[in-house]
């Protein structure tokens, strides 16, 4: 269970995300829950399981602000409780609801846990200047969340595990600034001129640098931001993490941006494509290495791996900052 970090607030989506009286299924430090949103806006949250017999609540329908099980159509309140068949008044709560916290569109928990950290404001900030375009690559991956966070913290993987399309040559790393639970990571990386079938699989290639200058901003545990200015204009590309159980995260991105031409606001289907196909390449090498391996070769500017690991082992404290520097020269 510590290796989930109970106490840490994770994103749970956002309201975008959620159909009016269609119920979803999430999972959250190995609790599933059934989740969803009434005609009034109002988002609840309930353990997934029936408590009659056990049946997925998310198979379910809902009337009202009420979630039915499929199995013999109990209907559950906010609260948890029911009426059963044959009586009028409601039972006591059958069902301990998940709290939630909405701040705007963002849907936040603890799930269930004591509060150890406090919810970040910069998807706020985000929020407020930038327009929302979207989210996309929301899975389930077979893996525990410190591997996830060591993926998205390896700055040396772009050009081995997302070659394929972005047709990246090298990486040069820059900078990572470390500010404790929170760090910026600079690089840049150099890429061939985009082969037709990459064009064709997505026109959003075209609008690649030929160098992408990269700038990652990092809030522990859940949130890699990564920030990119092109000529047409400015996107906010947020990817998520949740840990479902100890052996699987949830992941996903929420886009955000500001367009400088036209072009851009046409194009945001392909921005939001590329960064599925960012996500989807990540889930595939996640598939393909074998857990608890140990680790003999140590390269080059893998400070953010380092700085997941230091995270892990004082959370909930906030470490002290030392892991600042430039990249290494040559």
């Amino acid at each position: 269970m510590r290796s989930m970090l109970p106490g840490a607030p994770w994103l749970l989506g956002h309201t975008a995300m959620l159909t009016v009286n269609q119920p979803r299924k999430i999972g959250l430090l190995g609790q599933d829950y059934v989740l969803w949103k009434d005609r009034t806006g109002t988002i609840q949250a309930l353990p997934n399981a029936c408590p009659h017999m056990g049946a997925m609540l998310s198979e379910g329908w809902c009337e009202s602000d009420r979630i039915v099980c499929p199995f013999h159509a109990l209907a559950f309140d906010r609260e948890g409780c029911t009426v059963l068949p044959g009586f009028l008044k409601r039972t006591r709560s059958q069902l301990q609801p998940l709290e939630l916290i909405r701040q705007g569109d963002f849907i936040w928990s603890y799930g269930g846990a004591e509060p150890k950290m406090p919810i970040p404001t910069l998807l706020n900030d985000i929020a407020n200047e930038y327009a929302f375009i979207g989210y996309v690559a929301d899975m389930s991956i077979k893996t525990d969340l410190m591997t996830m966070l060591l993926n998205m913290h390896d700055y040396n993987h772009q050009n081995g595990a997302h070659k394929a399309l972005f047709e990246i040559e090298t990486v040069n790393f820059e900078a990572f600034r470390d500010e404790g639970f929170c760090s910026h990571a600079y690089y840049n990386m150099p890429r061939k001129a985009p082969r037709l079938k990459d064009v064709m699989s997505n026109p959003a290639v075209l609008m690649m640098p030929k160098v992408i200058n990269a700038h990652l901003e990092n809030v522990f545990p859940s949130i890699v931001i990564f920030h990119s200015e092109t000529p047409i204009g400015t996107v906010k590309q947020i990817h998520l993490f949740i840990p479902e159980s100890e052996t699987h995260t949830r992941t996903y991105v929420l886009m955000y941006g500001r367009a400088n031409h036209s072009i851009f606001n046409l194009a945001q289907k392909n921005i939001l494509a590329l960064a599925k196909t960012v996500v989807q390449q990540d889930a595939d090498i996640l598939s393909k290495i074998y857990p608890n391996s140990p680790q003999k070769i140590k390269l080059n500017n893998e400070i953010g791996m380092d700085w997941v690991r230091r995270n892990f082992e004082h959370f909930p404290t906030p470490p002290e900052p030392t892991l600042s520097r430039p990249a290494l020269p040559g």
